[in-house]
């Protein structure tokens, strides 16, 4: 089994555990199980063979048995005693926007509902109105809420949920009373999808901001329409949800709407340690039974009141940065700024859309000193791959382009397609006249896994390769990741000095954050790229740092943050000891 399916498996234990009513921490526990396994950088299978399923944080003796019980029958004998006493149409109910494990329950309990069309049927006849916690409003909620989940059934991909932010929050800045905004939740720790949009304000015009907010251009559907929080739908199927809040608490509620659980979880058990209150509110101290305000105005006072500085946003998922935090060894994130150029784009020699000059000028206006230009190689004929002939044609245009656009280094490179025997689509002599060499799988998806590591190490172990790009070709939300053993592909980019590529275009996204982190862990320098297949799409470098922050990524450990000179000679070097490499397997 791999480790999504564990995770799932877990995740349901832990939500079958909170219907039948067991203590919270021990539903606590499946729920951290399934989130570390997850965002694991390492196959779940391998760190059972060597002996290590303990080493995940979360995994004790128990739950390690389980996870070896998946992998040896595919099931897990607690999981499916679970799910014979609670029917498994619950988790689409659990998928309802307001519907709970505890709201299940009562629905179970009381009414015998375990199923989507039966919750519907009963909140349209009004029998829910009645049960404990509920009312009317909820009855309509749920309605709307399940309404939601048949239309809009998928988590949104970070890129549309970004702009769909910035479409909000740049309109209500331009016309309405807001004092303070930010963007929270997934979005501002930029998890690859996004459920919801959540944005706070403050504001001395409430009122003015909701009704300006309900009014605007995108709003498909006005979920609901309060005074202090209202709920849309925008026109690219985003529900998107605003907030006021007073200015004392800003800085509370920034920190409790970003989350995530597991992190607040974390802080607020400190804070109960320390005899502290923390909540959306502010940070309190309880002193002669009243609660004397500690902070809440800005983020930082509610971590300084732990003793803890300000977490970044991207780190907050509970996989260790607490403790480290703790410990005075937060990593220096790697920030946009710190991007030097990009080196995977592609022009319109091949399937972009912008000829050469026009990337090299919008690069220059993001500042950057150097790009790649890696139109791709003859296989793939649908994205107008070069022949040798057309990649050496195309050098007029590079050698132009440098004339023309002064201040920025325009390398003459590749995107060359690794073949499903491991060779590249062209020859080494052909390889040798580049500047720069990415090589990426673009076909034979369903490859065993085996045969497809072994592709792609050996395509490593070409010394002209320098980069492999989208390293598990996933397309989130449309296309798996194929079958890879990771370690072993970044132990051998360890090896050979090869760097791993952050693709940064939001459907992509590859590597993923845990793979960033496990490279990061193994010594494998990276690169972040935005694959652009247009000058416009080179703003695309914010998910891609983005994605690298959510991997503990400095900036010492991207190549493309260094100085064009350092680059060409870390280049150089790794070029040339791959050479010495194969002239030693081959004597």
């Amino acid at each position: 089994m791999r480790n999504a399916e564990i995770a799932r498996v877990f995740s349901e234990i832990g939500a079958l555990l909170e219907i039948k009513g067991e203590d919270r921490f021990k539903v606590r526990a499946y729920e951290r199980v399934a989130e570390t396994v997850a965002n694991l950088g390492q196959d779940v299978s391998d760190l059972r063979e060597a002996g290590e399923l303990q080493s995940i944080p979360g995994v004790g003796k128990s739950t390690a048995a389980k996870i070896e019980e998946l992998l040896d029958t595919g099931k897990c004998t607690h999981h499916q005693e679970l799910l014979s006493q609670i029917p498994p149409t619950v988790f689409e109910m659990l998928r309802v926007p307001g519907v709970g494990p505890k709201t299940v329950k009562v629905l179970i309990d009381r009414e015998g509902i375990a199923t989507v069309e039966e919750l519907e049927s009963a909140a349209r006849a009004g029998r829910l109105r009645d049960l404990p916690g509920m009312g009317e409003k909820t009855e309509q909620e749920i309605l709307r809420g399940i309404a939601h989940l048949r239309e809009y059934s998928k988590r949104t991909n970070l890129g549309v949920a970004w702009a769909a932010a910035e479409g909000i929050m740049g309109q209500l800045r331009g016309d309405a009373p807001v004092d303070q905004m930010e963007a929270a939740g997934s979005l501002r720790r930029m998890k690859e999808t996004i459920g919801d949009i959540d944005i706070l304000i403050t504001s001395e015009q409430p009122e003015a901001v909701m009704d300006r907010f309900v009014g605007l251009d995108l709003v498909a559907e006005v979920v609901a329409r309060g005074p202090t929080k209202s709920s849309i739908l925008t026109d690219a199927g985003v529900q998107a949800d605003l907030r006021v809040v007073p200015p004392e608490s800003f800085g509370a509620a920034l920190q409790y709407f970003t989350g995530s659980k597991q992190h607040n979880v974390k802080l607020r058990d400190l804070a109960v340690r320390s005899k502290i209150k923390l909540n959306e509110y502010g940070v309190f101290r309880v002193k002669g039974g009243k609660d004397v305000r500690m902070g809440g105005r800005v983020e930082e006072e509610m971590y300084a009141a732990l003793g803890l500085p300000m977490m970044p946003p991207e780190l907050r998922e509970d996989q260790g940065e607490i403790e480290v935090a703790r410990e005075g060894r937060l990593p220096d994130l790697i920030e946009l700024s710190d991007i030097r150029g990009d080196l995977q784009m592609h022009s319109n020699w091949s399937d972009g859309k912008d000829d050469i000059e026009g990337l090299a000028r919008a690069a220059k206006a993001l500042g950057y000193r150097y790009i790649a230009i890696t139109d791709h190689s003859p296989s793939q004929t649908v994205a107008g791959g070069l022949v040798v002939e057309q990649l050496h044609r195309r050098r007029k245009d590079i050698a132009a382009a440098r004339k023309a656009v002064p201040g920025i280094a325009v390398l003459d490179a590749t995107e060359v397609d690794i073949k499903r025997d491991g060779r590249l689509d062209y020859p080494d002599e052909v390889l040798a006249e580049l500047d720069f060499v990415v090589a990426s799988v673009h076909s034979g998806w369903k490859m065993e896994r085996e045969a497809m590591t072994a592709r792609i190490i050996k395509a490593m172990e070409n010394p002209w390769v320098d980069c492999i790009g989208h390293p598990t070709g996933r397309l989130i939300g449309q296309r798996e990741p194929y079958e890879l053993d990771m370690e072993a592909v970044l132990a051998a980019a360890a090896r050979l000095g090869v760097a791993m590529e952050i693709n940064a275009y939001p459907d992509r996204l590859d590597l993923k954050d845990a793979h960033a982190r496990r490279a990061k862990e193994l010594g494998v320098k990276l690169l972040i790229n935005t694959d652009a297949h247009g000058a416009d799409q080179l703003a695309l470098m914010r998910f891609g740092v983005a994605t690298a922050r959510r991997g503990w990524i400095e900036a010492g450990e991207v190549l493309n943050t260094l100085p064009l000179s350092h680059l060409r000679r870390r280049l150089r070097r790794a070029r040339s000891q791959q050479r010495r490499r194969r002239k030693r397997s081959t004597s």
